[in-house]
């Protein structure tokens, strides 16, 4: 897909991205810089493409299907981004998931270390096709669970009613 920029006259015009000093993403549209934030867009299981990013008013100002396809400067800033922004943290072990009134409470290890988040209980992790799961918490952050059998005992037996 070509990367671009949307105008009200739906022309498309090269994508720009940049990093503030303040460390925000900015997208140049039509020569002036705004700054974005990043929604990605489904599938889940690709967290690093069909990136949608928004302006302060949730607008979208530019679509990117596949950061690799942006110029060296645009895919950079992008990346610092997505790297602090965290999107998707991979679960190393479950410790603990409470239910809570209209709330489930997790507590893991990932790889970037020990996290707390919350879930809706009727929010279930989605099954990927290439084996884990996924999971949304209520910020918006995602965490992806390994296939089952390669977790400890604990975390497969706190994880047994969210399969099939």
């Amino acid at each position: 897909m070509i990367h671009s920029c949307r105008t009200e006259r739906t022309e498309r015009l090269p994508l720009r991205l940049r990093s503030a000093e303040d460390g925000r993403l900015l997208a140049v549209v039509q020569g002036r810089a705004v700054p974005v934030r990043i929604r990605q867009c489904f599938p889940w299981s690709e967290p690093h493409r069909h990136l949608s990013l928004r302006d302060g008013e949730e607008r979208e100002v530019a679509f990117v299907d596949d950061p690799a396809a942006l110029p060296r400067e645009s895919r950079e800033a992008l990346e610092r981004a997505l790297a602090e922004a965290g999107f998707v943290l991979e679960v190393t072990r479950v410790l603990a998931i409470v239910e809570e009134v209209e709330i489930r409470q997790w507590t893991v290890e990932t790889r970037q270390g020990p996290r707390a988040f919350q879930t809706h209980l009727d929010d279930w992790p989605r099954v990927l096709p290439m084996g884990g799961l996924l999971i949304r918490d209520v910020a918006g952050d995602l965490y992806r669970l390994p296939t089952l059998t390669t977790l400890d005992p604990k975390s497969r037996s706190l994880l047994w009613a969210f399969i099939d």
